[in-house]
């Protein structure tokens, strides 16, 4: 069974969410706190998506996040927030968000996110090529893994997702139309700012100098281009 968390401390948010997901075929473990969410984490180790509210006492939603990124790269995360305020989006996606989504939404956008981060955690086998070799990086697409002169570097899913498509399309522009298309799905409901976002955010962890990228630079008022 496909498990997903959700951390919702408003009980009907909670119940809306959990009977949608149900009927959409998945096994969900619910938590109204940070701190439950983190100890069920603990006990329910194959849990493939997290949804996590921003608004919270105590522990809020996005130092969940980070508290479990600090330990799990590979879970998808998704923040529930009721403000449409940009600063809270940029800050979700860049303390590990893989993506957000504004309350309030309906039954289907969310379960269409849900679906789109679990077949992209579901790991497996890529394709037939074992790696990618663009020096300094070597892409493993068997375990889904990326180093740079021979050390590994911690990727989410979705970063995962962008450094492959784009070292399969080395030297090709890529909009930021195409980006989503490949990374999140043709149905994804989102907006291209979370393109931008985690750019920045892999920037950070791939690059010698984020503020001046060789390796993903910025075909400016198009998109981004790989250039290793």
């Amino acid at each position: 069974m496909k498990k997903v968390l959700v951390l919702e401390d408003e009980s009907s948010i909670r119940s809306f969410i959990v009977i949608n997901l149900r009927r959409a075929g998945y096994e969900v473990i619910e938590a109204e706190s940070g701190e439950e969410a983190l100890e069920k984490l603990k006990t329910h180790g194959d849990t493939r998506v997290a949804l996590l509210d921003v608004m919270l006492p105590g522990i809020d939603g996005f130092e969940v996040c980070r508290r479990i990124r600090a330990t799990n790269s590979r879970i998808g995360i998704i923040m529930l927030t009721a403000r449409s305020q940009e600063m809270d989006k940029v800050t979700g996606l860049m303390t590990g968000a893989d993506d957000y989504v504004t309350k309030p939404f309906s039954p289907a956008e969310l379960t269409a996110r849900v679906d789109a981060l679990m077949r992209r955690s579901g790991g497996g086998n890529d394709d037939n090529s074992a790696e990618i070799s663009q020096p300094p990086f070597l892409l493993n697409t068997r375990n889904r893994t990326l180093e740079k002169d021979g050390q590994r570097i911690k990727l989410t899913q979705v970063e995962y997702a962008i450094v492959k498509m784009f070292m399969e399309n080395p030297g090709k522009a890529l909009s930021r139309e195409e980006i989503l298309d490949l990374v999140w799905g043709r149905d994804y409901f989102g907006e291209l700012k979370i393109v931008d976002v985690n750019i920045r955010r892999l920037r950070l962890k791939i690059e010698d100098n984020a503020t001046n990228p060789m390796y993903i630079t910025t075909v400016w008022g198009y998109g981004y281009k790989w250039g290793a």
